[in-house]
C-alpha cells in the first residue's frame, strides 16, 4: 500500500485549470483519467497511468491515444497507460466503475480528485454519493475550492485560510457527529442530520482551524478569500 495519494481526474464539462491539475497531480503515486478527464490532463501537459471509461466523451485525439494504448497492450508492447474500457450501455457510471478499479489496483490509498464539480446537479449529487463510499479519505481540489470527504475518525486541519468561507454537509442516512474549532461558529460533538444546512457558510478565524467527523460521513469545502 502506498502512502501517497492517487489522483482521479473526472470528466466534468467544466474542467479545472491546468494549474490546478498540476497542483493536484503533485506527489501522487498514480493518475487515473475518467473518460474526458484524459483531455484535461493532456491540455495540462500531463498523462495518466490508467484510463477508465467508455470513451464517449473524450476528444477524438484522446480516443486515438486510448486506441493506440489498447493496440500496444494487445501486441505485448509497453503502452503509455493501461485502459479499462466500459460498454456505453452499462448500468453504472464511468466514475463508479473507475473508483472500483482504483480500489482494486491501489488498495488503502488516499484518493485525490479534480474535474468533478461542474455540470448537472444530478451528476453533482451522485458524485458526492460515490466519493462517500471511498473509505480511506478523499481530497478534492478544484479551481474555486478545496474539499474533503471525511469518514468517522477523520479530521481536517486547515491552515493559512483566515477569513475564508467554510461549509460541510452530512452524507450519512443516520446523521453525523461533528466538531469544529477555530471558526466563527463552533461545534462540539454536534449531531447533524442528513443533508442539514447547519454547517453552511462558516468562517475560518484561527490558524489552524479544525473539523472532525466523529460518526458518519461528511463532505466539507474551503472557499478561499
Amino acid at each position: 500500500m502506498s502512502h501517497l495519494p492517487v489522483l482521479l481526474v473526472g470528466g466534468s464539462p467544466e474542467r479545472s485549470s491546468a494549474e490546478t491539475l498540476r497542483k493536484a497531480a503533485a506527489g501522487c503515486c498514480a493518475v487515473v483519467a475518467v473518460d474526458r478527464g484524459l483531455d484535461a490532463l493532456l491540455d495540462a501537459g500531463l498523462s495518466c497511468d490508467l484510463f477508465c471509461g467508455d470513451a464517449d466523451s473524450v476528444s477524438e485525439a484522446g480516443a486515438e491515444l486510448v486506441r493506440k494504448a489498447e493496440a500496444m497492450a494487445r501486441a505485448g508492447e509497453h503502452a503509455p497507460f493501461d485502459v479499462v474500457r466500459y460498454n456505453p450501455h452499462k448500468d453504472d457510471t464511468d466514475l463508479g466503475l473507475a473508483l472500483s478499479e482504483a480500489a482494486a489496483r491501489y488498495p488503502g490509498v488516499l484518493l485525490r480528485v479534480t474535474c468533478l464539480s461542474g455540470g448537472n446537479p444530478d451528476h453533482a449529487l451522485a458524485v458526492l454519493g460515490r466519493l462517500a463510499t471511498w473509505p480511506y479519505g478523499v481530497e478534492w481540489i478544484e479551481d474555486g475550492f478545496e474539499g474533503r470527504i471525511l469518514q468517522a475518525g477523520m479530521e481536517w486541519a486547515i491552515t493559512g485560510a483566515h477569513g475564508a468561507r467554510f461549509s460541510f454537509v452530512p452524507l450519512s442516512a443516520d446523521g453525523t457527529e461533528v466538531s469544529e474549532e477555530g471558526m466563527r461558529w463552533e461545534l462540539d460533538h454536534a449531531r447533524v442530520p442528513l443533508l442539514a444546512d447547519l454547517g453552511i457558510s462558516n468562517v475560518i478565524e484561527t490558524n489552524p482551524a479544525h473539523i472532525a467527523c466523529h460518526a458518519g460521513t461528511i463532505a466539507c469545502w474551503l472557499f478561499p478569500v
